[in-house]
């Protein structure tokens, strides 16, 4: 029999001037041949070098070396069994027989590239014909899908261990060494029989089972619904011939890159009305958000799509709006206004129809990313504003528009330049954000000296904030302890004299003037009114599509890395990490009309061990912590975006034009990535090269 246990070694890459010669003549007398072997591309040594070991059970001790590698041309095999000796050179998919006398050995296996850059790993072997013994067997599950079982085995004297999970009749085992860990994912819930069988070099075997229990997803459903948590119970209820459940994403491009969909098939006949329905766990909340936004996958142009809502117990009481789509065979997102509904019902139904009033063709529809969203923002109030750096822009009276008891003067704004730089951002998806800096205005009531200083919470900018702009009324409330236009002090009724009793919400008189360039705001403090002239940064315009608020899209997929443009096969987020790291999916990169660029992170962000961090939310760090004064550079022509400053980032702090940091105190001047913008400019695509390699984010505007 045969224990084997990997020792990986030091990867042996060397450069072979020949051989890049040999490569160079055939990039240039067959260039398109050497573009179609991605072993070539990067000139990269091969990965993911590994080997399966295999033994007759007859005493023989004839062993089959199964190697494999990533990028690998052809591999050399030292059997460890005579000393001195030369490597054997083998075919890659050949397998390899040797006959072993009892014993234990060292095996190398090095895989060779193409280019001739090699890596190796060394494998222990121990040739034995006794039955395998002291069989243990670890079962885990996984944390984010409980169908998802990992299984562990080891034994002394054990060659290979066969797997079966017991989910099908006739199953032909997976076939793992010992202390290597095979993973199957059931379909369906149940008890199942798994049966380990550990073999050796002889013919007696020792076998271990156990009954594996596989539980029924049963958490509710929730808005938003996005289908990719395996512990929901997307329990669709389907009528008139239309069938719907969830299923890997068939198209993950576009506006959805995420890996679990609904597939809605309507059957051919299927009656005009077929559709399906998901009760969620609680009532609908629609005293806030009015409007849904799904995604659909459409086979055809101009099909319905009605969304309904329904009473729990009463199907008369409920409401829908249709939505057609413009694009066949591609991701788009419907929106669907539900502000007429009767707020004197509850709705805890969503049901879903597609080609509404045609009967069934069988067709397949793809739907996600259900939500209950705000109306969108008018342009006028959407943007980046500041104080106008002018005398007379903020000041206090007794009355609505007087400001004779105090205003900032011209030696004022020159003194407060630390205030006159804050921003105040408005996004198009109702969220609000403070822009501060290292550094603003502080006053006495805050700790301060009347001078420029660190920001004090909760007026630091760090508080996730909301507005609702009422343009018939003329107000704009905003909501998060913290948030404030102009200056901190004032609220609706009276001036703070402690910042720890910042009110939850504040509410501004508005008017918009000179093209929704300048905003004047009011606000009465019981025995007095403060005012306050903004400027919109750019005059009110749109010059370039990067200009307002982006976020890295909240998805799987939305960043990673690879060997080539566009390719993120090395790594790239999943959706357990976007849950994980929901402190770095918040963060918010602005570009505005004047050039200028901020990174808003608030209290927390993403931190990796080259920052200090242990790859865990933390408080940002310098000089990647939003406090740089940033500006930034679009060149539509060839497709590139620079932003200047040194902490200043898109996407990730670590990587920079030609390689990755490894110290924050590294941190470049500036950095070019190249962008490319989809779905109305809404989508926009960041790639930069690391010199080994490429990242791509997929950012989006909110």
């Amino acid at each position: 029999m045969i224990i084997t246990k990997l020792k990986t070694i030091d990867m042996n890459i060397f450069k072979n001037l020949t051989v890049l010669m040999i490569i160079f003549f055939f990039a240039a007398s067959c260039e398109k041949e050497i573009d179609n072997l991605d072993v070539v591309n990067g000139l990269t040594a091969p990965t993911k070098v590994s080997a399966n070991f295999d033994i007759t059970q007859d005493n023989t001790g004839l062993v089959t070396i199964m190697p494999s590698a990533e990028g690998a041309s052809k591999f050399k095999v030292t059997f460890g069994d005579t000393i001195p000796e030369l490597p054997t050179e083998f075919a890659i998919n050949q397998a390899i027989k040797h006959n072993y006398s009892e014993g234990v050995f060292t095996v190398g296996i090095t895989a060779v590239g193409l280019t001739g850059l090699t890596s190796k790993i060394e494998q222990e072997l121990t040739v034995t014909f006794v039955a395998p013994e002291n069989l243990v067997v670890n079962v885990a599950f996984d944390a984010v899908n409980p169908r998802k079982v990992m299984v562990t085995p080891s034994a002394d004297f054990a060659t290979v261990m066969d797997v079966y999970f017991g989910e099908v009749t006739n199953e032909v085992p997976v076939t793992i060494m010992p202390d290597s860990t095979a993973t199957h994912i059931y379909t369906d819930a149940g008890d199942f029989i798994l049966r380990v069988v550990a073999k050796s070099g002889g013919a007696a075997t020792t076998e271990h089972s156990e009954t594996v229990t596989i539980a029924a997803a049963s958490d509710p459903v929730m808005l938003p619904i996005n289908f990719e948590s395996f512990t929901v119970n997307y329990g669709f209820e389907n009528f008139g011939n239309a069938t719907t459940t969830v299923t890997d994403n068939p198209d993950a491009t576009g506006i959805n890159t995420s890996s679990r969909v609904a597939k809605s098939v309507k059957a051919a006949g299927a009656e005009t009305w077929a559709g399906s329905l998901l009760t969620l766990g609680n009532p609908i909340d629609f005293s806030t958000n009015k409007n849904f936004k799904v995604k659909t996958w459409s086979p055809k142009v101009g099909a319905i799509v009605k969304l309904k809502v329904e009473n729990l117990n009463d199907g008369n009481i409920a409401h829908e709006v249709d939505a057609t789509t413009t694009v066949d065979n591609q991701w788009e997102e419907l929106q669907f206004d539900f502000s007429g509904i009767d707020l004197g019902n509850t709705y805890q139904k969503v049901v879903i129809f597609f080609d509404f009033d045609n009967v069934g063709d069988g067709a397949t529809y793809y739907f996600d990313d259900i939500k209950l969203v705000g109306a969108t923002a008018g342009p006028g109030i959407v943007g980046t504003w500041k104080i106008a750096p002018e005398a007379g822009s903020l000041g206090v009276g007794p009355t609505l528009g007087d400001i004779s008891w105090w205003s900032i003067d011209a030696a004022g704004v020159t003194e407060r330049a630390c205030f006159f730089d804050d921003t105040y951002v408005f996004n198009a998806n109702g969220t609000f954000s403070n822009v501060l800096g290292t550094e603003t205005w502080i006053e006495g009531w805050q700790g301060g000296s009347d001078a420029c200083g660190t920001p004090v919470a909760p007026h630091d900018g760090t508080v996730a904030a909301t507005y609702t702009y009422n343009e018939s009324a003329g107000t704009v409330t905003l909501d998060g302890i913290g948030a404030y236009l102009g200056i901190p002090k004032p609220y609706n009724g009276g001036e703070l004299t402690t910042p720890a009793d910042a009110p939850a919400s504040i509410t501004y008189d508005i008017t918009l003037s000179e093209n929704d360039a300048v905003m004047t705001l009011d606000i009465n403090i019981g025995n007095g009114w403060w005012r306050f002239k903004l400027v919109k940064e750019g005059g009110g315009t749109v010059s370039t599509p990067l200009d307002g608020t982006w976020q890295v899209a909240p998805e799987a997929g939305s960043l990673g890395v690879g060997p080539t443009l566009g390719d993120i096969s090395w790594w790239s987020i999943d959706a357990a990490g976007v849950a994980e790291r929901a402190c770095f999916f918040d963060d918010t990169y602005v570009f505005s009309a004047n050039g200028s660029f901020s990174n808003v992170l608030g209290a927390e962000t993403w931190l990796e061990d080259w920052q200090g961090g242990s790859f865990t939310c933390g408080a940002p760090i310098a000089p990647h912590d939003g406090t740089v004064a940033a500006t930034y550079t679009y060149d539509e022509t060839a497709g590139t975006v620079t932003i200047n400053g040194t902490g200043a980032y898109l996407g990730i702090p670590k990587p920079y034009n030609g390689g990755e940091l490894n110290d924050p105190a590294n941190a470049p001047a500036s950095i070019t990535y190249d962008v490319a913008f989809s779905e109305n400019n809404t989508v926009m695509t960041v790639d930069i090269s690391i010199g080994a390699g490429w990242w791509r984010y997929k950012m989006v505007k909110i």
